[in-house]
């Protein structure tokens, strides 16, 4: 039943639309934005505790964050759409190896933060916060976590920050947009209308949010990770972050997916970190 909720809701969503698009594009904008999961488990409570934790504000909503102390410059961990900070557990021990201050964060609806809608723009203030908190050298970002993160450093330019690392990251907004439209089978009246909820909501149309363009104005230096098997956000992507983030190196690995959880992925970051 699961595979084909998303075709029925759309075209529950669908028939909304020829009795009020406002309407239908605002259901979609919910459901777009509406995470599933992301809870932290009790496994992943357990390790969690091994980091001092405290909560920033971010308007009305408190956003959790971890801490492990090292003597070397702050890392900050950013994780992706229905995911929390526990997923940097392999990666967390191989800084804390190194010896790296290290800081993660659950974003909005994720993990232990609260709210319960989430998009990359709001995602993107709560780093800020986070990095002016703990004094942020280089930030990791995975999937829109590395969206929301250029999307902070295009926006506030901060001279803090050095290094940026983009694991598996969406290069433009009207990509994950239509991917998501496309999922769901709207029609043209409902696309029209998300379209214009946007342009309302956010003063641009979503082809504006490209964080691949906008990382043409980013001097810290980068490193950009995508996988040739990547399902989730096409491999083309990093290509065009690849093409476009003048300041950055580029790597390509074959068979880890979008979640790049491996020894080597690691090894990349630990090189570039140290370089």
């Amino acid at each position: 039943m699961n595979k084909y909720l998303p075709k029925i809701l759309g075209f529950f969503i669908n028939c909304i639309s020829y009795f009020s698009s406002k309407y239908a594009a605002k259901l979609a904008i919910k459901l777009f934005s509406t995470p599933r999961k992301g809870k932290t488990t009790t496994t992943e409570l357990e390790y969690l505790k091994t980091a001092s934790q405290d909560y920033i504000k971010f308007e009305n909503t408190l956003i959790q964050t971890y801490y492990w102390k090292g003597e070397k410059e702050t890392i900050l961990l950013a994780h992706g759409w229905e995911s929390n900070a526990y997923r940097w557990k392999d990666l967390i021990e191989e800084l804390k190896n190194k010896n790296y201050n290290i800081v993660a964060l659950d974003a909005p609806a994720h993990g232990k933060s609260g709210g319960k809608t989430f998009n990359a723009l709001i995602y993107s203030e709560c780093i800020n916060l986070v990095v002016k908190k703990f004094n942020v050298h280089t930030i990791i970002g995975h999937s829109v976590g590395g969206m929301a993160t250029v999307f902070f450093q295009h926006k506030y330019q901060l001279k803090s920050i050095k290094k940026l690392v983009l694991l598996g990251s969406p290069a433009n907004f009207i990509g994950v947009f239509n991917r998501y439209e496309n999922m769901m089978g709207y029609n043209k009246r409902v696309s029209e209308a998300l379209k214009n909820y946007i342009l309302k909501h956010f003063n641009q149309l979503p082809e504006y949010f490209s964080p691949a363009n906008f990382s043409k104005t980013i001097t810290a230096k980068g490193l950009v990770i995508h996988d040739t098997k990547d399902k989730i956000i096409p491999y083309n992507d990093g290509l065009m972050f690849k093409q476009n983030y003048n300041n950055s190196s580029f790597i390509t690995t074959n068979g880890f997916g979008h979640g790049l959880k491996s020894a080597p992925v690691y090894q990349h970051i630990l090189n570039f970190l140290n370089a």
